[in-house]
């Protein structure tokens, strides 16, 4: 039985442009409404190097230089093509979500990570529904009341995206209250 409701994922990219920067690895955990674990996959896509070495120069990358690092090196000796990746992905919903039942995305500044999956891999992306679950609108609203959750900022997409649930099941509790 198929019971995922909520497609919580996270993407490295080589920066934040989804015009000129590219997905190097991504981090999906399928939950049930009650954030429960159901599936998960990871994948790393390959980037052409060169690209990969130029974009991650300044900014954000530069005071996050050992998941940049450990990004470039991991460029270099693995990854599948975006095609492949895609084609995974959907796999992923067909195993684990019921097609009759809308996907929702879910995990944090998630618009963002959209914005690469429209561009980069349209039919995963076709499968999506436009509501989404996004936890940094509760960040907003706790921080604002004193309540202040710390994620370890990896930068991994495995980590972060745990990292979100995390997040969102500590917001809850203090809801259930």
């Amino acid at each position: 039985m198929k019971q995922a409701n909520l497609l919580w994922i996270d993407l490295e990219m080589t920066g934040l442009d989804p015009n000129e920067d590219r997905i190097m690895e991504v981090g999906v955990i399928a939950t049930d409404l009650d954030l429960k674990e159901v599936a998960r996959y990871s994948g790393v896509v390959k980037v052409p190097h060169k690209l990969a070495e130029a974009r991650m120069v300044g900014g954000f990358w530069d005071k996050n230089a050992l998941a940049r690092a450990a990004l470039l090196e991991q460029n270099l000796t693995e990854g599948k093509s975006g095609r492949t990746i895609e084609k995974e992905l959907i796999k992923f919903l067909d195993d684990n979500f019921d097609n009759s039942q809308p996907i929702y995305l879910a995990g944090n500044s998630i618009h963002q990570d959209q914005k690469f999956i429209e561009r980069e891999w349209p039919q995963f992306n076709a499968r999506l529904h436009y509501r989404q679950l996004d936890v940094s609108a509760w960040k907003i609203i706790f921080e604002h009341l004193g309540i202040k959750f710390s994620k370890p900022e990896k930068h991994r997409a495995m980590a972060d995206i745990e990292g979100s649930i995390a997040e969102l099941k500590s917001y809850l509790k203090k809801v259930k209250k």
